[in-house]
C-alpha cells in the first residue's frame, strides 16, 4: 500500500492506495472514524457495482450505513440533487456527529463533497474515488461544488476529507472512453512536473497501457498534487498551476451540453492554450506537438469545432477564475517549466485568438 500524506494547517489526512484496497475499507474508515452513521454516496452507474461491498464491510466493523443513489450524469451535480440527498439525510436523522462516504466519479466526490461540506455546516467526510478522474484529480485538494445552468463548480467550498482511499482495480469496470477521459489530467500534470511521470506518460500508447500502469500514474500525480495543494490549499498562488488547460476546457466543455466529458475537454484545452503560447515565442517550438502526440495516443481528442464558436470568449471571460479583472494564463515554457501569466479580462478575446490555432 502506498500512503501519500496531505499536511495542512488546520487537517492532516493519508491518501491510501493499493490494488484490492477496497476490501479493507472497515478497517481503513475505522482507523479515521469512531462509530457512527454513514451516508453512502454513489450514483446510478457505480452503486451497483460497489455499494452493496462496501456497506457490508462497513456494517461489519460497527457502522450504520444508509445507502443513497442519484441518476449517473454532469446534469444531477445540481442544487436540486444537493437538496434531495440533504432532505434523505435529515428524514435518516442524520447529525454532526455522522459522516458521508463519496464512493464514484468526480461527480460523485464534487456532489457528496460539497453535500458533507453544507449538511448542518459541515459533519466529516471520506472521498472513495472509482474513476481515473477522480483518482488522480478531484478526490484530493478538497475542492467541492455543483454546477448552475452551464457554470461548472460555480456554488462550492474548500472542504478537506478525513481520509481518500483508492483502488486502481475499480478502473478494470469502466468504459474505454471513461479510463482515456482521466488521462488528460494525468498528461497535464505530467507536463507541470516533468521528472519520473514524464518518462512513464511517454510510454503510455494504448488505453491497455493505462490500466497496467494505473496504480503509478495515480502514485505520480497524486504526490505532485498533494505538494501543491499543500503549499496552496485555497488557489491564491502556486494551485492556479493545476488549471493548464481548464481555462478554454471549461468552455468548450460546457458549450458542448454533455457531448465532451472533462478530460477530453482539459486535452483540447491544454492543446488550445498551448499552441497560443508556442505561436507567441513564449513557449519552446514542438512542445505542443509532444502533448498532442501523448494525447492522442490513448484516443483523446485534441481539437473541436466549439473553438470557432464567439462563446468561447463568454464562458472564459465569466469563469469563476477572473480576479480584480485579470485571468491567470497558464502554459508550460518547456516540459516541467509552467507559468502564469495575469491578463486583463478585457484582453483576453484579442490575446487568445484560439481561432487562430485549431488543428
Amino acid at each position: 500500500m502506498k500512503i501519500i500524506k496531505v499536511d495542512l494547517p488546520d487537517r492532516s489526512y493519508n491518501v491510501e492506495i493499493a490494488r484490492g484496497i477496497l476490501g479493507c475499507t472497515g478497517q481503513l474508515v475505522s482507523s479515521v472514524w469512531s462509530k457512527r452513521k454513514i451516508a453512502l454516496v454513489s450514483d446510478s452507474n457505480v452503486a451497483p457495482l460497489y455499494q452493496a461491498q462496501v456497506a457490508e464491510a462497513l456494517e461489519a466493523v460497527g457502522f450504520t450505513v444508509h445507502e443513497y443513489q442519484f441518476p449517473a450524469g454532469e446534469e444531477s451535480k445540481s442544487v436540486d440533487v444537493l437538496a434531495d440527498l440533504a432532505r434523505q439525510m435529515a428524514a435518516d436523522s442524520f447529525n454532526r456527529d455522522d459522516g458521508v462516504i463519496a464512493l464514484g466519479g468526480g461527480v460523485t466526490g464534487d456532489l457528496a463533497g460539497f453535500l458533507a461540506a453544507t449538511y448542518m455546516r459541515g459533519i466529516s467526510l471520506i472521498q472513495m474515488p472509482t474513476s481515473l478522474l477522480a483518482q488522480v484529480d478531484s478526490s484530493v485538494g478538497g475542492k467541492t461544488a455543483v454546477d448552475l445552468d452551464t457554470t461548472k463548480n460555480i456554488i462550492g467550498s474548500f472542504y478537506q476529507p478525513d481520509l481518500v482511499i483508492i483502488d486502481p482495480d475499480t478502473l478494470k469496470t469502466l468504459k474505454k472512453r471513461d479510463l482515456v477521459e482521466g488521462y488528460g489530467e494525468i498528461v497535464k500534470v505530467a507536463a507541470l512536473s516533468d521528472g519520473d511521470l514524464w518518462n512513464l506518460v511517454k510510454s503510455i500508447n494504448s488505453p491497455e497501457d493505462i490500466l497496467a500502469n494505473a496504480e503509478e500514474l495515480s502514485i505520480h500525480s497524486i504526490q505532485y498534487k498533494a505538494d501543491i495543494v499543500m503549499g496552496d490549499e485555497k488557489e491564491g498562488g502556486l494551485r492556479q498551476l493545476l488549471n493548464y488547460g481548464h481555462t478554454i476546457g471549461h468552455a468548450v466543455e460546457a458549450l458542448s451540453d454533455g457531448g465532451l466529458r472533462h478530460g477530453e475537454a482539459v486535452s483540447i484545452g491544454m492543446i488550445a492554450m498551448q499552441q497560443i503560447f508556442e505561436d507567441k515565442g513564449l513557449a519552446l517550438t514542438g512542445i505542443t506537438q509532444e502533448l498532442r502526440e501523448r494525447l492522442e495516443a490513448v484516443g483523446l481528442p485534441v481539437t473541436s469545432d466549439l473553438l470557432d464558436s464567439d462563446q468561447v470568449f463568454e464562458k472564459i471571460k465569466n469563469d469563476k477564475k477572473n480576479r480584480d479583472g485579470h485571468l491567470s494564463l497558464i502554459y508550460i515554457h518547456t516540459i516541467g517549466g509552467p507559468v502564469i501569466k495575469s491578463i486583463p479580462s478585457d484582453q483576453v478575446k484579442d490575446f487568445l485568438a484560439i481561432k487562430t490555432v485549431k488543428a
